[in-house]
């Protein structure tokens, strides 16, 4: 807890057995005060060993997909009353230890959000980022920054943070239930004045961290470009009707 905020980390989580103890174990414990763990109905014993650590998890009956865990996480995050909520992969591909720094960022600074970039050490390569990834991450963030008139590193990474009412601004549940919701997220807090702030954070890629393959990373460009030249039309139009929309968050789906 910081200053009698509540610090929780959520992990959405499909197929983390192998990673998922390193990544908790590395969470700074004095300054967490709830981690949850939402199982997308793996295939492997991530819920055994999230009970082995005590987690509070809960487990889709099917695959809803990555943005619908996520869903899931933000709902349970605030329901057991989150201030700050930093999402985390529990792949252990981004350094736990930086959750201090990304909450200190959230509650002392001008920010509401936190994005713990890759990009901005310069050593995504080195870290064993595949270049076709890198290239697609830097043109992407370029095309994005220019439509929607930011000045972001990257808009890709698996670890960010959030105030809570930047939960209950907008209906994120409206978002796509694949990769493309945080990138949907990212676009919707612009649109609400939502102030962004960056961290370096090294990355590493080795076998068991997750990682989608060409085809789907294919899919998730066209889906940011989608997002990026709605973004541009909802600022266009005086009818609404889209996901850009502030209003309160539907309720997710029980698990």
């Amino acid at each position: 807890m910081i200053e009698n905020h509540k610090i929780t980390v959520v992990m959405p989580a499909y197929n983390a057995e192998k990673t998922l103890r390193k990544t908790v174990e590395a969470l700074p414990k004095d300054v967490v005060d709830d981690i949850i763990l939402v199982d997308d109905h793996s295939h492997d014993h991530t819920v055994d060993v999230a009970k082995e650590l005590g987690l509070f998890y809960v487990r889709h009956e099917e695959n809803r997909g990555y943005g619908g865990n996520q869903k899931t996480c933000y709902r349970l995050a605030l329901e057991r009353g989150a201030d700050i909520v930093i999402m985390l992969h529990p792949d252990y591909q981004y350094d736990p230890r930086l959750v201090p720094a990304i909450a200190w960022m959230l509650m002392a600074g001008p920010y509401d959000i936190v994005l713990a970039s890759r990009i901005l050490t310069g050593s995504a390569l080195t870290g064993g980022m595949p270049c076709y990834k890198f290239v697609a991450n830097k043109f992407l963030t370029w095309a994005q920054n220019l439509l929607v008139g930011q000045h972001l590193s990257e808009y890709h990474t698996g670890f960010r943070g959030y105030r809570r009412r930047v939960l209950e601004t907008f209906s994120y549940q409206r978002n796509s239930d694949d990769f493309v919701f945080d990138n949907e997220f990212l676009c919707q807090a612009i649109y609400n004045g939502f102030r962004i702030g960056e961290m370096s954070c090294p990355a590493k890629y080795f076998e068991d961290a997750s990682s989608i393959n060409l085809r789907r990373s294919i899919v998730y460009g066209l889906g940011v470009l989608k997002t990026s030249l709605a973004y541009r039309y909802a600022h266009s139009i005086t009818s609404r009707g889209t996901i850009f929309e502030p209003g309160q968050p539907q309720k997710a789906p029980s698990s």
